[in-house]
């Protein structure tokens, strides 16, 4: 009456097709999240912005925070990243680096922020009605 209920190599194709697809949208449209190729470098500590920098253009820079402890930025090869710091934790040392617009890394304990800004910004970003 009933048949037996195995599960054949052809009953998983379509959950696993699902799930690799799922995750090849999940990670193109992650890429497009973050925005387009920044062109600047926005410094800010304690709120405050410290120094606007290129992002096509190589620099080292001693950034001072808000307890005097210092953390060293470095941009090249177009992305930006911080390489050491003199807080605690070192979070922000172990952030990837940054590119894209909006891309940020914090370090909370000296209040400083770099952000990565995009010269032309895109459209709309949402319409309410």
């Amino acid at each position: 009456m009933y048949k037996s209920l195995c599960f054949r190599k052809t009953d998983m194709i379509i959950p696993v097709a699902t799930l690799a697809a799922a995750f090849l949208i999940f990670f193109a449209g992650f890429r497009y999240v973050a925005g387009g190729t920044g062109d600047t470098v926005v410094i800010s500590v304690s709120g405050v912005e410290y120094e606007r920098l290129p992002l096509d253009t190589d620099a080292d820079v001693i950034i001072p925070g808000e307890r005097g402890l210092n953390n060293h930025l470095v941009i090249k090869d177009g992305t930006a990243e911080i390489t050491d710091a003199l807080c605690p934790d070192k979070i922000c040392v172990h952030q990837k680096s940054i590119s894209h617009d909006g891309e940020t890394i914090v370090c909370l304990p000296n209040k400083v922020v770099i952000e990565i800004e995009a010269e032309e910004r895109g459209g709309v970003d949402a319409v309410a009605r």
